[in-house]
């Protein structure tokens, strides 16, 4: 693997169009622009997405899904557009993403709850044009005859977007996520090796939350599972962004307070190493975010159209403005609760995707990177550092 200095890198850009050459050491992790999604339904340029369904199956990456914004920011009336492409990539002997072939859902979804299994790649309720759903889907390859197999397993309890899920060996745990009325505190479970019996309810979890992290840890003691940050959109429109920790013990169905992150943080990625630490991603701390969310309840509340337009106006300064999101990448100990901030990613850091391993590099997706605004490449980082 090179380096390319930070001159030579921008000559570069202007050079090539090829972004899988970018690569870049921050800190402990050498990240690149390993690959990118290809324009969508004719779009003159890759847009990428948001809330994709990603993930590992017989060594391919299968990124589908999303949605964006193609006309217009949503606050200038643009209209999200949600997908149904499916993306499938191979990895080459330099850690390059390689697109091999697309494929289609049988319907468009995004913001689903996704993890890889052993069985496929887990999407569970989500939302599209026609709302929130509780449907879940097996997402398998075909590497014989290569193609996409989507197997229906059984619905959601209840329909759910931007929830959170992860895997332990044959059983897919999803937490909280946004119903048609509010912010779910509910842990579910389903055992793909006994899936006709459906998702069963566990514990719930201490606080309603969305955009939050869910996470097994490899190795741990009795397989516990860690959630971490999220948010709760409160019925005043102004959301709760939570830097709380907590731990789930499957094998007693209990939730277990810990050490918190040293600030909020909600939507961003990770991934939990054996040994008891976890890595965390970006995310979005809430600075614009709730300035953004405080403008629409004072509009909402305002009487006078002069002070409405006024407000507005503020507001569409903030989002058109919109800074990014955190590019930090810190460490927990699982352990001790001691956070640690170990590096940045220096690219345009997404919020709303998902991050796992693949191999020795970890893989995000696409996502979110500004308000409105998505990303089409896809981050890989290989880690070389010690763990804390």
């Amino acid at each position: 693997m090179y380096r390319l200095t930070i001159s030579f890198f921008i000559l570069l850009m202007f050079l090539s169009a090829d972004i899988r050459a970018q690569k870049k050491q921050a800190g402990p992790v050498i990240w690149s622009v390993a690959g990118a999604l290809p324009a969508c339904d004719g779009q003159p340029i890759p847009l990428g997405v948001a809330g994709p369904v990603a993930g590992i199956y017989q060594q391919v990456l299968i990124v589908a899904g999303g949605c964006n914004f193609p006309d217009s920011m949503p606050w200038k009336g643009g209209k999200k557009k949600y997908y149904s492409a499916a993306y499938i990539f191979f990895k080459d002997e330099r850690n390059r993403l390689q697109l091999q072939q697309t494929a289609t859902l049988n319907n468009s979804i995004a913001y689903a709850a996704c993890c890889s299994t052993n069985d496929g790649i887990i999407a569970a309720g989500g939302e599209n044009e026609n709302g929130i759903s509780k449907k879940v889907v097996l997402i398998q390859w075909d590497s014989v005859m290569h193609s996409i197999i989507i197997k229906e397993l059984p619905d959601l309890p209840v329909a759910l977007t931007n929830a959170a899920a992860t895997a332990v060996k044959s059983r897919v745990y999803l937490a909280g996520g946004e119903t048609t009325t509010g912010v779910s505190d509910k842990m579910f479970c389903i055992d793909l090796d006994n899936a006709a019996a459906g998702w069963k309810e566990l514990q719930p979890i201490p606080k309603s939350v969305s955009h939050t992290l869910l996470l097994a840890l490899p190795g741990k003691e009795m397989n516990s599972i860690f959630l971490i940050g999220g948010r709760k959109k409160n019925n005043n429109g102004i959301s709760e962004l939570y830097s709380s920790v907590y731990e789930f013990l499957p094998g007693k169905n209990k939730w277990v307070a810990k050490a918190p992150l040293p600030f909020a943080l909600s939507a961003g990625t990770g991934v939990a190493l054996p040994g008891g630490t976890i890595i965390l991603f970006g995310g979005d701390k809430g600075e614009t975010f709730h300035k953004t969310e405080k403008l629409i309840a004072a509009i909402s509340a305002a009487t006078d159209s002069l002070q409405k337009d006024a407000l507005n106006k503020q507001k569409v300064q903030i989002q058109t403005h919109h800074p990014g999101f955190s590019n930090q990448i810190l460490t927990y100990n699982t352990f001790t609760g001691k956070t640690n901030m170990t590096g940045t990613i220096p690219f345009a850091t997404p919020v709303t995707t998902t991050a796992f391993h693949w191999g020795d590099v970890v893989v995000i997706p696409c996502g979110e990177i500004k308000a409105g605004v998505r990303t089409p490449h896809l981050l890989t980082g290989k880690l070389n550092f010690k763990m804390p």
